[in-house]
């Protein structure tokens, strides 16, 4: 009989340690069957996503879109100024509205666009003139026009929008997305957000992975730089060679697997090591992805100057390159929060970016990628058809130019990515307040952007803390008129 000492560790174990060692291991190979069950794949098929997060997995069924690029619109834009034409919001101007609904701040009188709107692509469908190089493509979009979010607040409509949930914490749809598809570049993250000069409202939390692995969070890149180093930090090291550096990496990862041989559940432990080893992997793609002068000259002017034609730019670069989801927001803070100056700004912000837009969907679709990647534009909600009446005492107190929130009724467009081009879905009411016609809610939106990459977004789901969670919680539909 042995009689020397037991270890602690000998003592101590997880959960997981408890099921491999009841019943000769079968209630271990129970669990890693229902983990399989949860995307839909074979337990063969769960493990080697659990051996690597990132590799590429198959949709539950064939979809049509095999990435993502989300042009993200913060702040929120008018869509009667943009993508939602309403002649008699012009025939009301300066005149009260036979409708009333409740807003954020007091608003006054019907105030019309201050831009035309003309008729484009074999659609006819109208576009305002401050996007008239996006709408070029008209024919490859699928235009939503009765989109509805739950309230008018940046900061729970951007969470509503990203994550599904306006309150709770929960994982960014980007994360959802990485975690069903992983990405089809090991060297690179499948999740990367871009945004100059700094953060959105409500910050990383848009893109969190919350209680996914962290391997899923999005990967933030302010593109307001243009050198390399500066874009990624620690990009390149000169201190030791690769080989020198992949021996530290390898004794490293010895050293956190010993670690976390008794901490199997620690989320946070293995998203470190993770990280770790994806930053070494980057250093051999992302300075070659980033890098937008090895572009023909003729594709940058095609792009324009200026940092959206870069960042519009990288991020084909990125998807061509094997990242499942990138989103590419228009600046820091809210630029389209148009309170005041709505001609001024929205002429303005539409001018960064339209031409960008409009080439990056003529260039995905010369290059063949359009068909299976999905473009998504907008913002957060969009903005009142009436006038703001500014605050008392406030620094715009004289001026009544702007637009309020308007979560009632606004408008969002896909294109590629198995979308039904040149269409129109929905309507607002004759002024453009509230939808009319085929409401399309965020979770709606969100369970038909699932089913083109080949999900059920009933069925893609991720068990944390006793229960499934998914992107749409318990709501939403699948929108069958926008597909294809």
């Amino acid at each position: 009989m042995s009689h020397h000492q037991p270890r602690l560790e000998d003592l101590l174990f997880t959960r997981r340690d408890f099921l491999n060692r009841c019943g000769m291991g079968m209630g271990g190979l129970a669990l890693g069957s229902i983990l399989g069950q949860t995307l839909g794949l074979p337990a063969r098929a769960a493990e080697t996503a659990d051996l690597h997060p990132l590799a590429p997995k198959a949709p539950q069924f064939a979809g049509k879109a095999k990435r993502v690029i989300h042009l993200f619109m913060n702040g929120g834009p008018s869509h009667v100024d943009t993508f939602d034409p309403k002649p008699e919001l012009t025939k009301y101007h300066g005149k009260e509205l036979p409708i009333h609904l409740n807003t954020e701040r007091k608003t006054g009188a019907a105030f019309g666009s201050p831009f035309g709107f003309k008729k484009y692509g074999k659609s006819g469908i109208e576009v305002s003139d401050i996007f008239a190089k996006t709408a070029e493509s008209v024919d490859d979009m699928c235009i939503i026009r009765s989109m509805q979010a739950d309230v008018p607040n940046h900061e729970p409509s951007l969470m509503l929008m990203n994550c599904g949930e306006a309150r709770q914490v929960r994982p960014s749809m980007g994360s959802w997305v990485t975690y069903g598809l992983g990405s089809e570049n090991q060297n690179m993250p499948g999740f990367i957000t871009m945004c100059p000069g700094g953060y959105p409202i409500q910050e990383s939390q848009n893109w969190q992975s919350a209680f996914l692995p962290g391997v899923y969070q999005g990967t933030y890149i302010d593109t307001k730089n243009t050198e390399i180093e500066k874009l990624i930090e620690n990009i390149r090291t000169t201190s030791v060679s690769n080989k020198t550096q992949r021996t530290q990496l390898d004794l490293l990862k010895q050293l956190n697997a010993e670690h976390q041989r008794q901490r199997q559940d620690d989320a946070q432990l293995e998203a470190r090591v993770q990280s770790f080893e994806l930053a070494y992997r980057m250093q051999m793609d992302a300075a070659d992805a980033f890098d937008v002068t090895r572009e023909p000259a003729a594709i940058r002017e095609m792009y324009g100057e200026g940092v959206q034609g870069r960042q519009m730019l990288i991020a084909r670069r990125l998807i061509e390159r094997g990242v499942r989801f990138v989103q590419v927001w228009h600046g820091e803070g809210q630029p389209w929060d148009s309170h005041e100056e709505i001609e001024k700004n929205h002429r303005r912000l539409a001018g960064e970016c339209d031409q960008a837009i409009g080439a990056l969907l003529k260039d995905l679709k010369q290059r063949g990628m359009l068909e299976d990647t999905l473009v998504i534009w907008g913002g957060e909600f969009g903005r009142t058809p009436t006038v703001e009446i500014p605050t008392p005492g406030s620094n715009n107190a004289n001026v009544k130019n702007g637009r309020d929130h308007n979560n009632h009724g606004f408008t969002m467009w896909m294109a590629g990515g198995g979308v039904k081009g040149g269409y129109v879905h929905g309507a607002t009411d004759p002024f453009g307040f509230a939808a009319a016609e085929k409401p399309v809610h965020v979770h709606d939106l969100h369970a038909t952007i699932l089913k083109l990459l080949g999900f059920d977004h009933e069925k893609l789901t991720y068990r944390y803390a006793g229960r499934d969670f998914r992107l749409t919680d318990v709501h939403g539909n699948v929108v069958n008129e926008l597909i294809a």
